[in-house]
């Protein structure tokens, strides 16, 4: 489970003495608790690791864009410390698809449900996201489906 993997690199970071790895793992963490705080209300959680994924995506995506605001800013040692912070989540995500991969994706969802047009783009989504979650990042997958679908 990639919550063991989390305390482990906790442990391992503690032990190195690497403060900032430690630092953003902590965050990590945290994030993950407020996660399962939320999701108490819907019940008992069915995929553990697809839950803990959808919150490192999110971190990851936070900070991306605090980077390109950053950069924008001329801000450059703090867009450095936001990708360190990136790099540490991104060892605990599955292995992202590539742009080919998700077009190949999308192409087989499109012959599985029919889909034609634009108005069946959240029928597309909805299902690329079942079948491909933890592995994608759906903002940029959007884009594919749309020109996909167009």
């Amino acid at each position: 489970m990639i919550r063991d993997d989390i305390k482990a690199a906790q442990i391992a970071a503690m032990k190195a003495g690497d403060k900032e790895s430690r630092a953003t793992i902590s965050l990590i963490q945290s994030a993950i608790k407020n996660r399962d705080i939320e999701a108490r209300t819907t019940g008992p959680i069915e995929d553990d690791d697809a839950h803990v994924i959808e919150v490192l995506q999110k971190m990851v995506k936070q900070r991306r864009e605090s980077i390109e605001m950053y950069e924008k800013g001329g801000r450059a040692e703090l867009a450095e410390a936001e990708a360190a912070e990136v790099a540490v989540i991104e060892r605990f995500l599955p292995a992202q698809m590539d742009e080919e991969e998700t077009k190949a994706a999308i192409e087989q969802i499109k012959a599985d449900t029919g889909a034609t047009g634009m108005k069946d783009m959240g029928k597309v989504m909805a299902e690329l996201k079942a079948r491909h979650g933890t592995q994608l990042d759906m903002s940029k997958a959007s884009a594919l489906v749309k020109g996909a679908l167009s």
